[in-house]
């Protein structure tokens, strides 16, 4: 094949991916009462909802929101890869928000936390607020405060509350530009 058709198979390839990449991101957020954006210059998506819930997902993020009792509005996400920053300002998401993972819940009535899902682990950390942290079979959890984070794997362990190295929070808050 020569280099112009495999330029031009290259290119309506990378065209029909970002088509359906764009259908899938504005379906979901449209359902669920939310614009999306994409950050120019940087591989993250901003989602704005109603009731003041912004959501940043890192670039290959795997979510869907949800609107579980059917207002129009999300009221939570499924994610299954990589991570978001969430930011639900404390008396504005009636009801509260919450994070499902394979591994864990998060759920929060007011705070900024992220959520990151890798290699069969989910990681919550919290910025400002408090995040209640359970496994979805369970009804045992904790709770995080500011610059505290669990990692849930899979199983039925107890789950450690820890406070986590500047470090750590700065390499997870430099994945969201933050």
């Amino acid at each position: 094949m020569s280099a112009s058709g495999r330029y031009l198979r290259s290119l309506m390839a990378c065209m029909l991916a970002c088509v359906f990449w764009v259908d899938t991101v504005s379906a979901q957020s449209n359902n669920a009462g939310c614009t999306f954006r994409l950050v120019a210059g940087a591989s993250r998506q901003i989602l704005r909802c109603r009731e003041s819930l912004t959501i940043i997902a890192e670039d290959g993020a795997r979510f869907a929101l949800v609107d579980r009792d059917r207002n129009g509005s999300a009221d939570a996400v499924r994610l299954r890869r990589k991570a978001l920053l969430l930011d639900a300002p404390a008396g504005r998401v009636r009801g509260g928000f919450a994070v499902v993972t394979p591994q864990a819940i998060a759920a929060v009535r007011g705070t900024k936390w992220a959520v990151d899902v890798a290699r069969g682990k989910t990681s919550v950390f919290v910025v400002k607020g408090r995040v209640a942290v359970q496994r979805p079979a369970s009804n045992a959890g904790v709770v995080l405060g500011p610059g505290e984070g669990v990692d849930v794997e899979a199983g039925t362990g107890t789950l450690t509350v820890k406070r986590w190295p500047a470090a750590r929070v700065s390499a997870l808050m430099a994945r969201f530009g933050q």
